[in-house]
């Protein structure tokens, strides 16, 4: 069995860079056009196993040319793509415009990622509940992410990106909820807030225990003490950031890794913060990724 379990998203990645984003309604030119393997899900499984750890990741792809572009990561890393399914139509797809100061925008159409159901996760129930650690991000269908979550036997980071409505026993099981700035916003339902209050507030609406991550400025972890919740600043290394695609990617995956080894959750989100950062410096998402420790930024 897996020592961690992916199930989310796998796309082809059609990266554009440009100078600057446009604005709205306005014609910009692209210096190139790149298709690399992406979604959240295969990027995270990649970014652990590169690191070391024995992943696995159930997800779809569809029948179409994107298919095997949308894989090659996965196959390059060593994932185990037992619970990979084929399924006729086109791949995930990911709209990726990178500008000259490294950030992004991005465009998702799921495709295949569509199908990872609850009856498709139900298909591979013991490769999940085997699981020291099960990964989920907001890039399949929220019956999928809930089933996953309860058949968890493991640890569930909860990588809630793009943010859905889940049940709340689902986000319940959460060790830990993460999330960046946008999106802690926009699960708690307010309009801005202190990194310390805001990780604070996640935990309060139920996680087991929150990450909160600030992309240059690190994160904030959040824990429950007895009746207390107790919050701990992790610094991220300065870097000359190139592209920031796979930074929350290489972040999730690493601190999936270190978990699944017994890491504190401080500890493993400070060498997570290592790994973004470290993602930041190189463009694209998966080819970003560090395939050692020893290669990481120092804060």
């Amino acid at each position: 069995m897996a020592s961690i379990v992916v199930v989310g998203s796998v796309n082809a990645d059609l990266v554009v860079r440009t100078a600057a984003h446009p604005a709205p309604g306005e014609t910009v030119l692209g210096s190139s056009l790149e298709v690399l393997p992406g979604g959240k899900g295969a990027n995270q499984a990649v970014a652990a196993a590169r690191l070391g750890a024995d992943a696995a990741l159930v997800g779809a792809v569809g029948s179409d040319e994107f298919a095997e572009p949308a894989t090659a990561g996965l196959r390059s890393a060593g994932v185990d793509l037992s619970g990979l399914a084929q399924v006729p139509g086109p791949t995930g797809i990911a709209i990726i415009t990178v500008s000259d100061d490294g950030e992004n925008t991005i465009v998702v159409v799921p495709g295949a990622n569509g199908s990872v159901d609850a009856d498709a996760v139900r298909r591979h129930a013991q490769l999940v509940a085997g699981a020291d650690v099960v990964v989920l991000q907001g890039e399949i269908p929220p019956s999928g992410i809930e089933e996953a979550a309860r058949l968890a036997h493991g640890r569930v980071v909860l990588n809630l990106a793009p943010v859905l409505e889940l049940p709340d026993d689902v986000t319940r099981l959460a060790d830990p909820l993460v999330v960046n700035e946008h999106e802690a916003l926009r699960f708690l339902g307010i309009h801005e807030g202190e990194p310390h209050d805001v990780v604070r507030a996640l935990v309060d609406a139920g996680p087991r225990s929150a990450v909160l991550t600030l992309g240059a400025r690190g994160a904030r972890v959040a824990e429950r003490s007895g009746e207390r919740t107790e919050v701990t600043a992790v610094a991220a290394p300065k870097v000359d950031v190139v592209d920031t695609t796979g930074a929350g990617d290489a972040f999730v995956g690493a601190l999936a890794w270190r978990l699944s080894a017994g890491d504190p959750l401080a500890v493993a989100a400070g060498f997570a913060a290592r790994a973004g950062a470290h993602a930041a410096t190189l463009s694209g998402a998966q080819p970003s990724f560090p395939a050692e420790s020893s290669t990481l930024p120092t804060a």
